[in-house]
């Protein structure tokens, strides 16, 4: 696959030094400990002067925006591959122990030898991504619209706390994270009818329930 003049890539690969650009590996850490082993490692890389081998560390991320209860919007980032970073080296034995030996990484991606003898895993060969897949990891990361996330799904049994239909109680049957909105079934005159609410008019009494356990 060619790479466009703009490709995520070039634009990271162009940091690093221009004969030796090295290949992407995936490297498998303790679950949580993403940003740590990314600090640490980057710190261990001055240490030990290998940044003419290992030229950057990345966690890909995706924007989201969470609906909080009020209605309001928070905006953060998700991590792409949770428990997983992304090094940018040349592959040697130096560079390799460097990385394997950072607090919280487990291993690199590859191809696993097996054992000869006895039980365990036996010794994994690191493999570069392929181009294509670190164009499409970086695209995602870079060009990925926000994650709208809400807690509240269909069938959550809720409270409605203003509005005409206050202290009536529902079950949600449709939810529009994008317009802060859902839909609920309510008891008028005995017959369940679809009305539509706003985050902010409603209290979510499955999430209390289940924080409650």
């Amino acid at each position: 696959m060619s790479f466009s003049e703009d490709s995520p890539q070039e634009e990271y690969e162009a940091k690093a030094p221009p004969a030796k650009k090295g290949g992407w590996y995936a490297v498998q850490v303790a679950s949580g400990c993403e940003k740590r082993v990314k600090t640490n490692l980057e710190q261990r890389i001055k240490t030990l002067d290998v940044a003419d081998r290992i030229f950057q560390v990345q966690i890909p991320q995706t924007p989201t925006v969470k609906v909080l209860k009020d209605g309001s919007r928070k905006h953060g980032e998700e991590k792409v591959f949770p428990g997983y970073v992304l090094v940018q080296m040349v592959m040697d034995d130096e560079a390799w122990q460097v990385v394997k030996n950072t607090p919280n990484v487990i291993n690199f991606v590859g191809a696993e030898q097996k054992r000869r003898y006895g039980r365990g895993r036996g010794h994994v060969t690191p493999l570069p991504l392929s181009r294509s897949e670190v164009e499409r990891i970086f695209r995602q990361d870079r060009e990925q619209e926000p994650v709208v996330k809400v807690d509240m799904a269909v069938g959550d049994k809720i409270l409605v706390l203003a509005g005409p239909f206050k202290d009536f109680q529902g079950e949600v049957i449709e939810v529009s994270p994008e317009r802060s909105k859902l839909k609920a079934l309510l008891s008028i005159f005995g017959r369940d009818t679809p009305v539509e609410l706003e985050f902010n008019q409603i209290e979510n009494l499955s999430r209390n329930e289940r924080q409650g356990e």
